[in-house]
């Protein structure tokens, strides 16, 4: 058959497509165009010869419906997502003032050992003797006995304030 000079719209009509998907398809198989006396697009096309189908106009819509439902599920996904950072923002945050009490509880029994290490060095450079002078809170050494408890009960208080359990979030969800 012999080639026939189209416009757009007209070639649209025959493919039972629109004339956009006409232009395309023009441009795509770069059939030659000119341009008639009204300012047209006339395309040459030998319609027998050409092999085109026209996509099922439902096929766009499924794949629209395919893509809301998918998008839809990643947003579920995104929402248990952030639920979850909120979680463990919030155990993060426990954790985070559990630790700084924790270390200032360790700074007062660090000074505490410290003060009963120097009384007790002190009263042994003395030769074991008791020593008269007194310290800053005004109260005479102690006997070497006694700072030896302090040790022991410093140790135990700050060895009781770690026995607390460090999940106590995670206790819960268990």
């Amino acid at each position: 058959m012999p080639a026939e000079t189209l416009t757009y719209a007209a070639l649209g009509a025959r493919l039972t497509i629109s004339p956009k998907a006409a232009r395309s398809l023009a441009k795509r198989l770069r059939l030659p165009c000119s341009l008639s006396d009204d300012g047209k697009a006339l395309v040459s096309v030998d319609v027998a010869e050409m092999r085109h189908r026209p996509r099922p106009p439902g096929r766009r819509r499924a794949g629209k419906a395919v893509l809301a439902a998918r998008i839809a599920g990643l947003e579920a996904e995104i929402a248990r997502l952030e639920a979850t950072a909120a979680d463990h923002r919030a155990d993060f945050e426990h954790e985070r003032e559990r630790a700084d009490r924790l270390m200032v509880e360790l700074l007062q029994a660090t000074r505490a050992a410290e003060e009963a290490t120097a009384r007790l060095e002190g009263f042994l450079r003395s030769g074991g003797r008791a020593v008269s002078s007194i310290d800053g809170d005004g109260v005479a050494e102690r006997r070497p006995g006694h700072l030896a408890a302090d040790l022991v009960a410093a140790d135990r208080k700050a060895a009781g304030s770690n026995r607390q359990s460090s999940y106590p979030r995670l206790a819960e969800k268990s």
